[in-house]
C-alpha cells in the first residue's frame, strides 16, 4: 500500500502525509508536498518551495507558509539546509530552529541531512527527482531528513543519518523507522558510464568477493546507458546500516511519471520547482 497519501483540498497546498507513521503518533508530521495548490507563475508554478530555482522569492514564502500553517506549524519553524549533493548532517537545536525560512543564505550550509529531538521544529528539504529519506526514532523522540541524489546515495547518506542518530541521542538501529518518498524511479532514470562506476563501486562493498550484481538496482541498455533505481539502493543501504526492512516504507510513487502531481526535474527540461519533504514533532 502507498504510504504517501495525498490530502488535496480546494485551495490549499497537496500534501502528501506519510500516514503509516502519522496514524501511530499523533505529536509527528512527516510528508512531501505536490506541486499544486500554492500560488506562483509558470515555470513554478503553484507549489514552488525553494529558493534556489529563480522564483519570485515572496511566492516562495507564500508557499512555506501555507504548508507550515497546514501542518500546524509556524513557519518561523520551517528550518532547512543548502544542499549540496554530499553527505554532511547537521543536528537542529533550539538555536538553530527556523534556519533558511525566510531566505537561502540563512539555510545551514552544505548540508543534505538534518536531525533533530526538539519539538516544534519542522525540518525541511527539497527536491525535483532527487530521493528524500526520512527518519524517526519513536523511543528517542528524534526526527529527521535527508536528500539522496545519485552522489548522496553512493556517499551513504541513509548510513550516516542512522550512525548520527545513535550517536547524537542514543538511538536504537532496531527502534528506528525509514521511509523513502516520491522521486524518479528506474522507468526514467537513465545514467551514464561515469555514474555507474560509483555505482558499482559501492555495490563491490555489499558483494564483497561475489562475481554478481544487485539486479534491482539497475538494468543496463544497448548504448552503454543504465537505468538506476537509486530507491531499492537507499533501501539496500539503510537495512545495511541496521533498520530493519519492515521497517522501511517506500513510495511507488515516480516523480517524472506523474508529473501532473510532482515537480520533475528531467520532465520538465531542468527548469521547474520543488517540492518539500518535511517532518517534525509538534509542542504540546
Amino acid at each position: 500500500m502507498e504510504p504517501f497519501v495525498l490530502k488535496e483540498i480546494g485551495g490549499q497546498p497537496a500534501l502528501f502525509m506519510l500516514e503509516p507513521w502519522m496514524s501511530r503518533s499523533e505529536d509527528l508530521s512527516a510528508g512531501f508536498t505536490g506541486r499544486n495548490g500554492g500560488v506562483g507563475q509558470a515555470p513554478y508554478h503553484t507549489l514552488n518551495c525553494a529558493f534556489h530555482v529563480g522564483d519570485h522569492p515572496e511566492d516562495v514564502i507564500a508557499n512555506r507558509k501555507l504548508v507550515a500553517e497546514s501542518l500546524g506549524f509556524r513557519l518561523d519553524a520551517w528550518t532547512c539546509g543548502e544542499q549540496v549533493h554530499r553527505a554532511e548532517i547537521a543536528i537542529i537545536d533550539k538555536n538553530r530552529m527556523g534556519a533558511g525560512s525566510l531566505n537561502r543564505e540563512s539555510g545551514i550550509q552544505d548540508t543534505d541531512g538534518l536531525l533533530t529531538n526538539v519539538p516544534g521544529v519542522l525540518l525541511a528539504s527539497f527536491y525535483a527527482d532527487c530521493v528524500p529519506l526520512f527518519f524517526y526514532d519513536p523511543k528517542q523522540g528524534a526526527v529527521g531528513l535527508a536528500h539522496a541524489g545519485w552522489k548522496g546515495t553512493v556517499a551513504r547518506i541513509a548510513a550516516k543519518m542512522t550512525e548520527r542518530m545513535q550517536e547524537a541521542f542514543g538511538s536504537r538501529c532496531e527502534d528506528i523507522l525509514a521511509a523513502i518518498g516520491p522521486s524518479i524511479g528506474s522507468c526514467c532514470y537513465e545514467v551514464d558510464g561515469k555514474v555507474m562506476s560509483f555505482v558499482h563501486d559501492l555495490e563491490k562493498d555489499f558483494l564483497g568477493n561475489e562475481e554478481r550484481s544487485i539486479s534491482d538496482w539497475y538494468t543496463a541498455k544497448r548504448d552503454g546507458k543504465y537505468m538506476l533505481n537509486l530507491k531499492d539502493m537507499n533501501r539496500h543501504i539503510m537495512i545495511k546500516a541496521g533498520i530493519l526492512p519492515t521497517h522501511i516504507e517506500c513510495t511507488s510513487y515516480c516523480t517524472s511519471c506523474r508529473n501532473d502531481l510532482f515537480f520533475s526535474y528531467r520532465k520538465d527540461g531542468g527548469t521547474t520547482g520543488r517540492m518539500a519533504s518535511w517532518i517534525g514533532l509538534k509542542e504540546r
